[in-house]
């Protein structure tokens, strides 16, 4: 054993090339994250003091605008694609005047009495689909209960009515 013991080197890592790999992913992350596009129909939400979270895949909306317009989505492109293109084959207009594959359009309007069946073929297709009932806090009563009425047809006995968070008027929830 030497009686003189050799100092220890202390190690020094070079931290520069993580920094980058970092600043790399942060950019690649921000460069190619989508944020949701605007609702094809516009609607104002009724509120109410439910807290519930609706589903975020395998959903099927049903909106219902201040006039009574019935609009369905999906939030499968594929499922689209098979249930409105029968309906729509040269595509629909949006809101810009162009007409776009109708895959591409998150809501497409329906006639009411095609409801049922639309739903239960999009159920066929995709048994773990959950029904959302968006409607006007304006819009009438009879066309809403058509809808239900319908879903009931279709043997969908559980969908939810999607609703704004009301605050209470002295600021808390």
């Amino acid at each position: 054993m030497p009686k003189i013991k050799k100092r220890r080197l202390a190690i020094r890592i070079d931290m520069t090339p993580m920094v980058d790999v970092a600043f790399l992913l942060l950019t690649f992350f921000m460069l190619t994250t989508q944020f949701k596009p605007p609702q094809d129909v516009q609607i104002v939400l009724p509120a109410s003091h439910s807290e519930f979270k609706l589903p975020e895949a395998d959903v099927q909306t049903i909106t219902i605008t201040k006039d009574g317009s019935v609009y369905m989505g999906v939030d499968a492109q594929q499922l689209r694609k098979a249930l409105f293109q029968p309906m729509f084959p040269n595509g629909i207009q949006d809101k810009a005047g162009r007409v776009v594959p109708v895959w591409l359009v998150e809501e497409v309007p329906i006639q009411e009495k095609d409801l049922a069946q639309l739903t239960i073929q999009a159920r066929i297709s995709d048994p773990r689909l959950r029904t959302v009932i968006k409607a006007d806090k304006d819009a009438p009563y009879g066309p809403v209960m058509d809808v239900m009425n319908d879903l009931q047809k279709a043997n969908v006995t559980r969908f939810n009515l999607q609703t704004d968070l009301a605050r209470d008027v002295k600021g808390g929830f």
